[in-house]
């Protein structure tokens, strides 16, 4: 099956990405001011877990880049499928991330933006969704981002969470809480051939298509 990339692209500066094993994510108090450069020194990013339909254990392969700016996360089996001899419950697929992230002193983040790719094979009728929804822990669920797609598709697809500043959850200053993003995808017959199969992947045909989480940056005020 094809493979695909979930990668955090920790914007500019000497930001590193580290991994381990644990748990999930509150909204921050909200510093004020305008988009700050990254922090000088170095983050660290550990997984926690990785739970899901999506990224059942053992499919989900974890890698740290080379110059510690960024981490990836491939998949072998995130692919919601109907029609045909598919599984009934295979139409939905979900993966949970949670992850804790240690930045430097004085300052906080939040996900500015968010870009999706997989393939897509939909036959005419059907369709998909391709969700997401981010939250920090301790605080409410936050609505999921819907991106909606209709057949005829056989190509790869692209989608992308944009957040205004105004609108931008911030990780709370001086205190830990893990972050949680959830993604799922979902297929729909619709009025297809039901012996014709559709799916969607958040993975791509050559391996290269890459998720990538974009973060913004502020200085925390002086307590």
């Amino acid at each position: 099956m094809a493979r695909g990339l979930l990668r955090f692209l920790l914007s500019g500066g000497a930001l590193a990405a580290l991994l381990t094993a644990t748990l999930p994510a509150q909204a921050a108090p909200s510093p004020t001011g305008a988009f700050d450069d990254p922090p000088p020194d170095k983050i660290v990013i550990k997984v926690a877990t990785v739970n899901g339909s999506g990224c059942p254990q053992g499919t989900t392969a974890v890698a740290v880049s080379e110059d510690n700016t960024a981490f990836t996360v491939t998949y072998s089996d995130y692919l919601a499928q109907v029609g045909g001899n598919s599984d009934p419950t295979a139409f939905r697929k979900n993966c949970q991330l949670n992850l804790i992230v240690h930045v430097p002193q004085g300052f906080t983040y939040a996900i500015a933006s968010a870009d999706y790719r997989g393939f897509a094979a939909l036959q005419p009728g059907a369709s998909a969704i391709q969700r997401a929804s981010y939250y920090f822990q301790g605080s409410p669920n936050t609505q999921f981002r819907n991106h909606p797609f209709n057949g005829p598709l056989n190509d790869n697809w692209q989608a992308t969470d944009s957040t205004d500043w105004a609108q931008l959850v911030w990780a709370p200053c001086g205190v830990q809480r893990n972050f949680n993003i959830n993604t799922e995808l979902r297929v729909s017959a619709g009025s297809s051939s039901p012996d014709k199969v559709s799916f969607m992947t958040m993975d791509s045909t050559d391996g290269d298509i890459s998720t990538i989480y974009h973060m913004a940056w502020k200085e925390c005020p002086e307590s």
